[in-house]
């Protein structure tokens, strides 16, 4: 299965740019080729419709500046990038919580962003299921970036680079709240992490052997953590209670807020292990500073609740048994989920 890829049906076509005596931009048919998109052989299919926004050389080139333009917020200067830092698998290590405009502080922890396109959900508490509609949510949170897309796209409007990209991008040309969320999108959707010392063995790929205990440590997890955190998404899409104290200040009711049922409380989306070792802090409020610490809490401080997921309360114990010489082997194969490629691939860098 050496570098064996399932390539998605994509249509490569260029089309031809129209030289016309005319100044009108409906006239501007640019040259835009669709981007080559490869789902890794040890991936579950896709779950975003590539087919009604396919990524274009254009279309990702405008959704990355658009990722990195502080334009998105009301003060001009917190982008998307702000809080979504490559190097860290685009969270904000070492911030416990979000915090954007006026250095204003929310009360969840930033997520990482990586293949987003796999995914059903997003955010800790699911408040949308569509990636396009996904930076709605920080663009509106009124102590991230404050904005409103009406603003956004009145700036962007007024912007005569970002007509001229728009017009690049996309057929009609238009800059439109569809065509805004698409580009982003498009970038987003190209944000594959596949590429791991884990991903490397189970592709039988050079440079994936494990050590001993790398090896004991993927038992280990397949055994007691695999349950929510599936597939080699390392999530199962999933919203759960895994028994955390309430954090001083703050009653979160996590995916309850969303679905308003009760049975929903505290229940936050099981987050992918992927780079994890790069994402502190972690949780949903970054409580825990480190990998140690969250394998010390389920083994010993996870609090039975009403919503807690049956998982973690089996035979009359709560948490998950693991000794001091199972975290050690946990913590060096979650260390073989970084992707050093991913972190460091110049695609997706601030210009």
């Amino acid at each position: 299965m050496k570098n064996q890829l399932r390539v998605f049906p994509l249509l490569f076509a260029v089309i031809c740019c129209i030289s016309c005596a005319t100044d009108s931009d409906e006239d501007y048919v640019p040259i835009n080729e669709e981007l080559q998109l490869e789902i890794p052989a040890n991936f579950p299919e896709m779950v975003y419709d590539v087919s009604k926004n396919p990524p274009t050389e254009q279309g990702f080139e405008l959704g990355k500046k658009l990722f990195y333009d502080g334009k998105l917020s009301a003060n001009g200067f917190i982008s998307c990038g702000f809080c979504h830092q490559q190097r860290f698998a685009f969270t904000h290590h070492g911030h416990q919580f979000s915090h954007g405009i006026d250095d204003l502080e929310g009360v969840r922890n930033t997520p990482a962003i990586q293949n987003a396109a796999y995914m059903r959900q997003f955010t800790w508490d699911g408040a949308t299921a569509h990636l396009d509609l996904f930076p709605i949510i920080p663009i509106a949170n009124e102590v991230e970036m404050g904005e409103t897309v009406s603003n956004v796209l009145a700036k962007l409007k007024a912007d005569a680079e970002y007509r001229r990209l728009f017009a690049d991008a996309f057929k009609n040309g238009e800059v439109s709240n569809e065509n805004f969320f698409k580009a982003l999108s498009q970038f987003m959707v190209m944000m594959v992490s596949s590429n791991s010392k884990y991903d490397k063995y189970v592709r039988n790929e050079e440079g994936g052997t494990f050590t001993e205990e790398e090896e004991r440590g993927l038992g280990i997890f397949r055994q007691k953590c695999a349950s929510c955190h599936k597939t080699d998404l390392f999530t199962d899409d999933s919203f759960r209670n895994n028994g955390l104290p309430q954090y001083p200040g703050l009653n979160d009711l996590g995916h309850a807020e969303v679905s308003g049922n009760v049975a929903d409380n505290y229940k936050f989306k099981v987050p992918s292990l992927r780079n994890v070792a790069v994402t502190a802090p972690y949780m949903h409020d970054g409580r825990f500073g480190s990998l140690q610490s969250v394998l010390d809490f389920y083994a010993n401080g996870v609090v039975d609740s009403p919503t807690l997921d049956p998982i973690l309360k089996q035979n009359g114990k709560l948490g998950i048994d693991l000794s001091a010489e199972d975290q050690q082997a946990l913590i060096s194969f979650l260390n073989t989920l970084t992707d050093e490629d991913y972190l460091n691939d110049k695609r997706f860098a601030e210009y």
